[in-house]
């Protein structure tokens, strides 16, 4: 089942709430996330990333992963 860029964003709501949040992307497979949230303050981008796919619960797990490449901008609000 292809899953699509506001499935993205609802899973990324549940653990970034007050997130700013942008996701695109419309083949199923291939998306961009901008995800600006306080809990990043003072995390290098390796850690903030990771966080990103934590919430993604699996979704990028090995070859049975539903989501094929997430390009990720992260980072704490100015």
């Amino acid at each position: 089942m292809a899953i699509t860029a506001q499935d993205i964003e609802h899973l990324l709501r549940e653990s970034f709430p007050d997130a700013r949040i942008a996701v695109q992307g419309d083949d199923g497979a291939h998306f961009a996330a901008e995800v600006i949230d306080e809990s990043f303050r003072g995390m290098n981008r390796v850690q903030q990333q990771r966080a990103v796919y934590a919430a993604l619960k699996g979704k990028m797990d090995g070859s049975n992963g539903e989501l094929h490449a997430l390009a990720l901008t992260t980072r704490a609000p100015d």
